[in-house]
């Protein structure tokens, strides 16, 4: 009987050792959870740095929301000086018909910014800027979320061969490739993300320009980094401040740009990764529905000049020495469709005291 209370005694103590333990990591944990929300958020400096400014443009966005997109890409580089742009290549744009090429609208964009001196970054891939972030053509599948994977696999590393191979020769204003747009988010309409085509695909592309080194790109928020970092001679984040969701309406992200240092701390000791990069800073409204179906006042109460420079001078304070902003075409389109030029023009003022290089 005494054996058998002995055993029950030690049986408790050591579920309570057990339970104190457990109640102490966690406290670590919350703690350490605590320690970094406020450092994420603590005030940071000013990069005083020079920082190059830049912008993806998308020639199918411009279309759809009513512009001549040769006009608005004229502007761009002339207007508000623009030099460094991030370009999509849209697959079914280019491959139509399985083996039949169209490039003119790419060889057009590449021509003009090699006139003035722009550096460019194509994206290849199956997932590229722009909603609905699938470009894949019919011919290859009628549903992009739901592809014949060995096909796909065949079909795309095919055409991004005939782009390589195109490009690497005689267009000194390519600096880099990037390959598939955020690969690890779940976002658009393409199939979640095969770990082994993207590594294909990188593997493509590295022995078709070993030259050029190569963006891969991840979400800023919602992602650690490490995956797309360690596959990348550049990692590139995105940065959205300010989001909307049907449930919760707008909200912003309750971080300060310490965040982003953590984040590049965290790859440089996880994936080697010491050259982080802004790909896709918020430039323009995030709505419920198609942007410039809102109301204007619904559209700059979430994007306006000031919220724009506001987003550049946080991005600044990340320390990352460059910057790609998202929303040149509805700039343009607020200023010459709307008669609205206020944010065109904050973007002029801060591409100049940027020294965009």
């Amino acid at each position: 009987m005494k054996k058998n209370k002995t055993s029950k005694r030690s049986f408790s103590q050591g579920l309570k050792r057990v339970f104190e333990v457990f109640l102490q990591s966690l406290g670590f944990l919350l703690s350490v959870v605590v320690i970094l929300f406020i450092y994420a958020n603590l005030p940071a400096k000013v990069n005083k740095d020079d920082v190059a400014i830049g912008v993806t443009f998308s020639s199918i966005y411009a279309e759809q929301i009513g512009l001549n997109w040769k006009d608005a890409y004229i502007a761009m580089l002339d207007d508000l000086k623009i030099r460094n742009v991030r370009l999509p290549i849209y697959w079914d744009r280019v491959e139509k018909v399985e083996g039949e090429y169209d490039f003119s609208d790419i060889d057009w964009q590449l021509d003009e910014a090699a006139k003035r001196g722009a550096k460019i970054t194509p994206v290849v891939g199956q997932k590229v800027p722009r909603w609905p972030e699938c470009y894949v053509p019919k011919w290859v599948g009628e549903d992009p979320s739901n592809l014949d994977q060995p096909r796909l696999k065949e079909k795309l590393l095919a055409f991004e061969e005939v782009v390589i191979n195109r490009y690497k020769d005689g267009h000194p204003e390519i600096v880099r490739w990037q390959v598939e747009n955020e690969p690890f988010l779940n976002f658009g309409i393409c199939s979640k993300v095969d770990t082994g085509l993207l590594d294909s695909e990188l593997a493509k592309v590295r022995q078709l320009d070993s030259t050029r080194p190569i963006v891969v790109t991840d979400s800023g928020e919602l992602s650690l980094w490490v995956n797309a970092a360690k596959r990348a001679d550049v990692f590139g984040t995105t940065m959205y401040r300010e989001v909307y969701s049907a449930e919760m309406g707008h909200w912003r992200y309750p971080i300060g740009p310490n965040f982003f240092k953590i984040k590049q701390l965290i790859i440089k000791l996880f994936a080697k990764q010491d050259n982080a990069i802004v790909i896709e800073l918020q430039g323009e409204p995030w709505v419920g529905g198609w942007t410039t179906d809102a109301p204007i006042d619904v559209q700059l109460a979430s994007m306006n000049a000031e919220i724009l420079r506001d987003n550049v001078e946080f991005a600044k304070k990340t320390g990352m020495k460059e910057i790609y902003i998202w929303g040149v075409e509805w700039w343009y389109w607020m200023n010459i469709a709307q008669n609205n030029p206020t944010v065109w023009e904050q973007a002029k003022l801060l591409i100049e005291e940027n020294n965009t290089k």
